[in-house]
């Protein structure tokens, strides 16, 4: 998506070679119309996939899988990383978090992902691909489809996407990184 890629190039800051601060339009602060046309460009690459459920992880994918979802006319799940107290009968998977060091257990209600769903996993980042295998993981647990995961930016240089592509999972990216270090971004 050329209007991402602009975006990306005018705003963000590059931190080192692995983290990229896109917190003007997407992740602290959002533009809630270029965000609207993020998800409707995903929920457009999965016409036709049967979707009836969009699944991200709070917090940062929570507005591009809402706008996703309203794109496709379905409900949006995210998976929490504290489980609530009145949260009884959930689908667990720990996942490790290298923005913040730690490994967390995310839960999603049982209640909200039924067996007949087909899934659209949505996130802001893929990079290691450790939020999307716990998100997999939920869906595998639930006995629903997947069709795939939408994802806003992917780092390609940390491999996440690839070793999920290896086992066959469909992940369409609307902006992806070859590499990048502070000043230079070269996109795939």
């Amino acid at each position: 998506m050329q209007e991402l890629k602009d975006r990306i190039l005018a705003e963000g800051e590059v931190i080192g070679t692995h983290i990229l601060k896109v917190d003007t339009f997407l992740n602290h602060q959002i533009d809630p119309a270029f965000i609207l046309r993020m998800g409707k460009e995903l929920a457009d690459r999965f016409a036709g996939a049967g979707i009836t459920r969009v699944l991200t992880v709070e917090a940062s994918g929570i507005a591009v899988a809402s706008a996703v979802a309203l794109s496709l006319n379905v409900p949006v799940v995210f998976a929490k990383k504290k489980q609530a107290s009145t949260q009884s009968d959930v689908y667990t998977s720990q996942i490790y978090s290298f923005t913040r060091q730690e490994s967390v257990n995310i839960t999603v209600s049982k209640k909200f992902l039924p067996a007949d769903d087909v899934v659209l996993i949505v996130d802001d980042f893929l990079a290691h691909g450790e939020a999307l295998k716990g998100l997999v993981d939920i869906v595998r647990q639930s006995g629903a489809g997947l069709a795939g995961a939408g994802i806003v930016i992917e780092k390609l240089f940390q491999r996440g996407g690839a070793a999920l592509r290896a086992e066959g999972m469909r992940i369409e990216t609307l902006a992806a990184i070859e590499r990048m270090e502070p000043g230079k971004i070269v996109f795939a």
